[in-house]
This record gives structure tokens, C-alpha cells and sequence, in this order.
């Protein structure tokens, strides 16, 4: 399975990381009720982002052999994106998730 790490600005859809274009470290695991995401990246290359902390948004696409691409979209909310100088380490929180396969939703007018 390939996998693709995205955080976007929810309003806007500004990405501020996208592995599919510029690789970066990253851990996730649920814990609980809530996801943690752990990413080891510069502070620089994140200072947008995180200006932004209150409204992003994460996902995670899956591509599988001989299946369609599996999307997670994961919310995350007020005061859960934490970034650790010392550790170059960015803590996101997201509360809850959706996971989908865009193919199989249409839109009929």
C-alpha cells in the first residue's frame, strides 16, 4: 500500500504538507477516541501552517493494488497542533475521522 499524508487549511485548502510532493517523516496512531500524528519537520518549512493551527485539516490517502484510493479525512480542532523546537516535532490531535472511496459517490443533478 502507498500511502499519502496531506495537512490543508480547512477554509481555504491551502496544503502546507503533502507528501506526494515533498517527503517528510510522520507517525499516527489512534489513542483512545483521538488520532496523534507526529511529523519530524523544520520549523521553517511549517510557519504557515502554523499560523493556521486552528483550522486545519488532515488526510490520509491509501492507494491499494487492483483498488480504488481510500481517503481519510481526519478534523482537527481549537488548540491541537503542538510544534517541540528542541525535537523539530509536530504534534497534531485530530478528534474524530471519516474514511471514503471517492468513486463510489456520485452526483446526480
Amino acid at each position: 500500500m502507498k500511502e499519502q499524508f496531506l495537512v490543508k487549511h480547512a477554509v481555504g485548502g491551502r496544503a502546507f504538507i503533502d507528501t506526494g510532493k515533498q517527503p517528510v517523516d510522520y507517525t499516527y496512531k489512534q489513542v483512545d477516541e483521538q488520532w496523534v500524528f507526529t511529523v519530524q519537520i523544520d520549523r521553517e518549512r511549517i510557519s504557515e501552517l502554523l499560523k493556521w493551527k486552528d483550522e486545519l485539516n488532515v488526510f490520509i490517502f491509501q492507494e491499494f493494488e487492483n483498488q480504488p484510493t481510500r481517503k481519510v479525512w481526519f478534523y482537527v480542532g481549537d488548540d491541537a497542533v503542538q510544534y517541540s523546537e528542541e525535537q523539530g516535532e509536530l504534534t497534531i490531535i485530530a478528534g474524530s475521522q471519516i474514511a471514503y472511496v471517492p468513486e463510489q459517490f456520485s452526483a446526480q443533478l
